[in-house]
Protein backbone atom coordinates (compact mmCIF):
# COMPACT_ATOMS: atom_id res chain seq x y z
CA UNK A 1 0.00 0.00 0.00
CA UNK A 2 1.57 3.25 -1.17
CA UNK A 3 1.54 6.25 1.15
CA UNK A 4 0.02 9.35 -0.46
CA UNK A 5 0.36 12.99 0.58
CA UNK A 6 -2.21 15.42 -0.80
CA UNK A 7 -1.17 19.07 -1.07
CA UNK A 8 -3.98 21.63 -1.03
CA UNK A 9 -4.60 25.36 -0.73
CA UNK A 10 -8.35 25.91 -0.55
CA UNK A 11 -11.69 24.18 -0.17
CA UNK A 12 -10.42 20.69 -0.84
CA UNK A 13 -13.08 19.42 -3.26
CA UNK A 14 -10.49 17.32 -5.10
CA UNK A 15 -9.19 16.05 -1.75
CA UNK A 16 -12.75 15.02 -0.89
CA UNK A 17 -13.07 13.21 -4.23
CA UNK A 18 -9.85 11.31 -3.42
CA UNK A 19 -11.00 10.41 0.08
CA UNK A 20 -14.41 9.29 -1.22
CA UNK A 21 -12.77 7.18 -3.96
CA UNK A 22 -10.47 5.59 -1.38
CA UNK A 23 -13.48 4.72 0.81
CA UNK A 24 -15.36 3.32 -2.22
CA UNK A 25 -12.42 1.09 -3.19
CA UNK A 26 -11.54 2.95 -6.40
CA UNK A 27 -8.13 3.70 -4.88
CA UNK A 28 -6.96 0.41 -3.40
CA UNK A 29 -3.19 0.46 -4.01
CA UNK A 30 -2.58 3.62 -2.01
CA UNK A 31 -3.80 5.48 1.05
CA UNK A 32 -3.82 9.17 1.92
CA UNK A 33 -1.66 9.37 5.02
CA UNK A 34 -1.16 13.13 5.24
CA UNK A 35 -2.48 16.42 3.92
CA UNK A 36 -0.44 19.62 3.67
CA UNK A 37 -2.09 22.99 3.11
CA UNK A 38 -0.35 26.17 1.99
CA UNK A 39 -3.04 28.11 3.90
CA UNK A 40 -3.93 27.86 7.59
CA UNK A 41 -7.54 28.75 6.74
CA UNK A 42 -8.12 26.15 3.99
CA UNK A 43 -11.33 24.17 4.46
CA UNK A 44 -9.37 21.19 3.10
CA UNK A 45 -7.78 20.91 6.57
CA UNK A 46 -11.27 20.33 8.02
CA UNK A 47 -11.98 17.69 5.36
CA UNK A 48 -8.76 15.88 6.34
CA UNK A 49 -9.67 16.07 10.03
CA UNK A 50 -13.16 14.68 9.31
CA UNK A 51 -11.51 11.72 7.54
CA UNK A 52 -9.00 11.15 10.37
CA UNK A 53 -6.08 12.04 8.11
CA UNK A 54 -3.20 13.95 9.74
CA UNK A 55 -3.00 17.46 8.28
CA UNK A 56 -0.63 20.41 8.67
CA UNK A 57 -0.44 23.93 7.32
CA UNK A 58 2.95 24.92 5.90
CA UNK A 59 2.86 28.49 4.62
CA UNK A 60 5.14 31.01 2.92
CA UNK A 61 4.64 33.22 6.00
CA UNK A 62 6.28 30.48 8.09
CA UNK A 63 8.96 29.24 5.67
CA UNK A 64 9.50 32.00 3.08
CA UNK A 65 11.52 30.81 0.09
CA UNK A 66 12.33 27.60 1.97
CA UNK A 67 8.73 26.35 1.80
CA UNK A 68 9.29 23.71 -0.91
CA UNK A 69 12.37 22.35 0.88
CA UNK A 70 10.47 22.24 4.19
CA UNK A 71 7.60 20.34 2.54
CA UNK A 72 10.11 17.94 0.96
CA UNK A 73 11.79 17.25 4.31
CA UNK A 74 8.41 16.66 5.97
CA UNK A 75 7.31 14.24 3.22
CA UNK A 76 10.57 12.28 3.45
CA UNK A 77 10.08 12.09 7.24
CA UNK A 78 6.54 10.75 6.63
CA UNK A 79 7.93 8.12 4.19
CA UNK A 80 5.57 9.30 1.43
CA UNK A 81 5.56 7.37 -1.86
CA UNK A 82 3.41 9.73 -3.98
CA UNK A 83 2.42 13.38 -3.82
CA UNK A 84 -0.88 14.57 -5.27
CA UNK A 85 -1.35 18.27 -5.93
CA UNK A 86 -5.07 18.97 -5.56
CA UNK A 87 -5.59 22.68 -6.00
CA UNK A 88 -2.16 23.46 -4.52
CA UNK A 89 -1.32 27.05 -5.44
CA UNK A 90 2.43 26.84 -4.89
CA UNK A 91 4.78 26.04 -7.77
CA UNK A 92 7.09 23.28 -6.53
CA UNK A 93 10.81 23.86 -7.08
CA UNK A 94 14.15 22.61 -5.93
CA UNK A 95 14.96 19.33 -4.27
CA UNK A 96 11.35 18.11 -3.98
CA UNK A 97 11.24 17.70 -7.78
CA UNK A 98 14.36 15.52 -7.72
CA UNK A 99 13.53 13.61 -4.53
CA UNK A 100 10.03 12.74 -5.80
CA UNK A 101 10.74 12.60 -9.53
CA UNK A 102 7.89 10.85 -11.40
CA UNK A 103 6.04 10.56 -8.09
CA UNK A 104 4.23 13.93 -8.03
CA UNK A 105 0.95 14.22 -9.89
CA UNK A 106 -1.25 17.25 -10.49
CA UNK A 107 -4.78 17.84 -11.73
CA UNK A 108 -5.18 20.73 -14.17
CA UNK A 109 -8.62 22.03 -15.28
CA UNK A 110 -8.02 21.96 -19.04
CA UNK A 111 -6.93 19.59 -21.75
CA UNK A 112 -3.17 20.19 -21.70
CA UNK A 113 -1.49 21.68 -23.77
CA UNK A 114 -4.37 24.20 -23.92
CA UNK A 115 -4.72 26.90 -21.25
CA UNK A 116 -1.87 25.73 -19.05
CA UNK A 117 1.45 26.96 -17.73
CA UNK A 118 2.34 29.98 -15.63
CA UNK A 119 -0.67 32.05 -14.62
CA UNK A 120 -3.28 29.46 -15.62
CA UNK A 121 -5.08 28.20 -12.52
CA UNK A 122 -8.60 28.17 -11.10
CA UNK A 123 -11.16 30.36 -12.84
CA UNK A 124 -8.47 31.91 -15.06
CA UNK A 125 -8.31 28.65 -17.04
CA UNK A 126 -12.07 28.63 -17.66
CA UNK A 127 -12.15 32.35 -18.48
CA UNK A 128 -9.45 31.77 -21.11
CA UNK A 129 -11.27 28.75 -22.57
CA UNK A 130 -14.53 30.69 -22.90
CA UNK A 131 -12.77 33.76 -24.27
CA UNK A 132 -11.09 31.65 -26.94
CA UNK A 133 -14.39 30.02 -27.85
CA UNK A 134 -13.43 26.36 -27.45
CA UNK A 135 -16.27 23.85 -27.73
CA UNK A 136 -14.54 21.18 -25.62
CA UNK A 137 -12.44 21.58 -22.51
CA UNK A 138 -11.74 19.13 -19.69
CA UNK A 139 -9.15 18.11 -17.15
CA UNK A 140 -5.70 16.55 -17.24
CA UNK A 141 -3.79 14.57 -14.63
CA UNK A 142 -0.06 14.78 -15.27
CA UNK A 143 3.29 14.26 -13.63
CA UNK A 144 4.94 17.38 -12.23
CA UNK A 145 8.35 18.53 -13.39
CA UNK A 146 10.24 21.85 -13.47
CA UNK A 147 7.97 23.20 -16.24
CA UNK A 148 4.56 24.39 -15.02
CA UNK A 149 2.00 21.86 -16.35
CA UNK A 150 4.78 20.39 -18.48
CA UNK A 151 5.05 16.82 -17.19
CA UNK A 152 3.93 13.65 -18.94
CA UNK A 153 0.16 13.23 -19.18
CA UNK A 154 -1.34 10.33 -17.19
CA UNK A 155 -5.04 10.76 -17.99
CA UNK A 156 -7.46 13.24 -19.59
CA UNK A 157 -11.23 13.66 -19.75
CA UNK A 158 -13.08 15.96 -22.15
CA UNK A 159 -16.05 18.11 -21.11
CA UNK A 160 -18.45 19.90 -23.45
CA UNK A 161 -18.59 23.71 -23.33
CA UNK A 162 -22.21 24.88 -23.56
CA UNK A 163 -23.77 28.10 -24.83
CA UNK A 164 -24.23 30.50 -21.94
CA UNK A 165 -21.52 28.95 -19.76
CA UNK A 166 -19.89 31.31 -17.29
CA UNK A 167 -16.42 30.56 -15.91
CA UNK A 168 -18.04 29.43 -12.63
CA UNK A 169 -20.56 27.13 -14.32
CA UNK A 170 -17.86 25.62 -16.53
CA UNK A 171 -15.51 25.17 -13.58
CA UNK A 172 -18.19 23.22 -11.68
CA UNK A 173 -18.96 20.99 -14.69
CA UNK A 174 -15.25 20.27 -15.29
CA UNK A 175 -14.86 19.30 -11.63
CA UNK A 176 -17.94 17.06 -11.59
CA UNK A 177 -17.51 15.42 -15.02
CA UNK A 178 -13.72 15.20 -15.19
CA UNK A 179 -11.54 16.17 -12.22
CA UNK A 180 -13.35 14.19 -9.51
CA UNK A 181 -13.46 11.11 -11.76
CA UNK A 182 -10.01 10.94 -13.34
CA UNK A 183 -7.90 12.10 -10.38
CA UNK A 184 -8.74 9.01 -8.26
CA UNK A 185 -8.34 6.74 -11.32
CA UNK A 186 -4.93 8.24 -12.09
CA UNK A 187 -3.84 7.85 -8.46
CA UNK A 188 -4.78 4.17 -8.54
CA UNK A 189 -2.98 3.78 -11.86
CA UNK A 190 0.33 5.17 -10.60
CA UNK A 191 0.11 3.49 -7.17
CA UNK A 192 -0.60 0.07 -8.66
CA UNK A 193 2.61 0.03 -10.72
Amino acid sequence: MKKIAVLVSGGGTNLQAILDAQKAGVIKSGKVTCVISSSKNAYALERAKNADVPAVAMTRADYGDGLCDAICDYLIEQKIDYIVLAGFLVILKGKILKEFENRIINIHPSLIPSFCGDGFYGLKVHEAALSYGVKVTGATVHFVNEITDGGKIIMQQAVEVRDGDTPEVLQKRVMEEAEWKILPLAIEKVCSK
